[in-house]
């Protein structure tokens, strides 16, 4: 049976559960699953830019914001900001008397970006970030995830059948399943991105 919609898949899902019963909470398992690929999936599918707005101490973050990969400021040099622990910032900001200036280290708080120093004028900044995949519903059939990796969905969405079923000795087997697949999908996004560009080293901070 192929799988690339969310009807498919939720029919995938009770075919290997060899249940019909399941029509109502067949969509919960995937709403679980999805949280769940959010966590482990890297993929450059999942990369997204911003603009940020730098004019406070705090930024909101994007609500579909799941890591950082960068934030750099607009314009003069556009250097990149350092992450570091919110201790750290403390002890920093406190040193400093919580002087302003431009700011050069970021750190996460809440839903927000703290940044230090606090910025002493207006500026934006460009923030590149990994997003969740966008869930599937019945309006939302499909997604970049399920049209390359139906195998992730269907794994994943089978590990959490099974509290709910009471057979979780199929459950090392689908997270086996899982683990590969999301595995090679991982792979095969650092290959994509490094492939022609010869013998280089990758250096990628995330936050």
């Amino acid at each position: 049976m192929a799988i690339s919609t969310f009807a498919e898949l939720k029919a995938s899902v009770a075919d290997y559960l060899n249940r019909s019963d399941l029509t109502s909470v067949i969509p919960t398992f995937i709403t679980l699953a999805e949280a769940q690929i959010n966590r482990d999936v890297r993929h450059w599918q999942m990369e997204e830019k911003a603009s940020l707005t730098v004019n406070a101490r705090y930024v909101a973050r994007p609500s579909d914001w799941i890591q950082t990969v960068r934030i750099a400021l607009s314009g003069g040099s556009g250097g990149g900001l350092s992450l570091m622990s919110q201790q750290a910032m403390a002890e920093k900001r406190g040193a400093a008397n919580d002087a302003a200036g431009t700011p050069a280290f970021y750190s996460h708080s809440e839903s927000n970006f703290e940044l230090f120093p606090t910025p002493d004028s207006a500026n934006t900044a460009e923030l590149l970030y990994y997003q969740n995949v966008p869930a599937l519903s019945n309006s939302a059939t499909s997604n970049w995830l399920l049209a390359s990796a139906p195998d992730v969905y269907l794994y994943g969405t089978l590990i959490h059948s099974a509290p709910y079923l009471a057979e979780d000795g199929r459950t090392g087997v689908w997270a086996q399943m899982y683990g590969a697949a999301v595995n090679q999908l991982n792979l095969q996004s650092e290959s994509s991105k490094t492939s022609g560009a010869g013998l280089k080293l990758r250096v990628r901070g995330l936050g």
